[in-house]
């Protein structure tokens, strides 16, 4: 396993190793001890799945404290482009966010930090989307930015994406105030 850290702190591709031959593959998505050797000691409480058509775009979304969520996302089947933004107030990169995609083909993992606003954006029609959560989903807790804030500027590549009601209201960015701080 392959851990590639981001300009932005905390914010992790992960590759896994994979063992393919001619019946298929298999690979640990997760492992709790070689996850600890890594430097990650991580403690999954939910686990949730979405199935999109291509052109979904799913974001910026949040958990404030205290059900903040740290994310193991990853593709099982299509692809995305994951996005991250630093939402922590005191972060020398708050505002800032990095970009991957994300495949069944390439099997890469994107560990996103709590204190990171977190959005995709499908590529391919019937996309399975799975992340493995630290901390329970609140419905009082949940927060979200506009996905397409001019301030931000996230280059999602698609011109007209198929989003949700709570999306298209989400607040902007400069209307935003972090329940995070460094």
């Amino acid at each position: 396993m392959e851990i590639i850290k981001t300009p932005l702190e905390g914010l992790l591709i992960i590759k896994p190793d994979v063992f393919e031959d001619e019946r298929g593959y298999f690979f640990e998505s997760f492992n709790h001890g070689k996850f600890l050797n890594l430097g990650l000691d991580l403690k999954f409480m939910q686990d949730n799945e979405s199935k999109s058509k291509k052109g979904v775009l799913r974001g910026l979304h949040f958990q404030a404290p205290p059900f903040a969520q740290g994310k193991l996302v990853r593709v099982m089947r299509g692809s995305v482009l994951d996005v991250a933004v630093d939402i922590r107030s005191n972060s020398p990169t708050y505002g800032k966010w990095e970009s991957i995609v994300l495949s069944g083909q390439n099997k890469w993992m994107y560990w996103i930090p709590a204190g990171f606003a977190h959005g995709f954006a499908t590529l391919e029609d019937d996309t399975i989307f799975f992340y493995k959560c630290t901390n329970i989903y609140n419905k009082a807790s949940e927060g979200s930015i506009f996905w397409n804030d001019p301030d931000l500027n996230i280059n999602w590549g698609l011109e007209a994406p198929v989003i949700s009601d709570k999306d298209k209201t989400s607040p902007k960015f400069k209307e935003f105030i972090s329940p995070f701080s460094q």
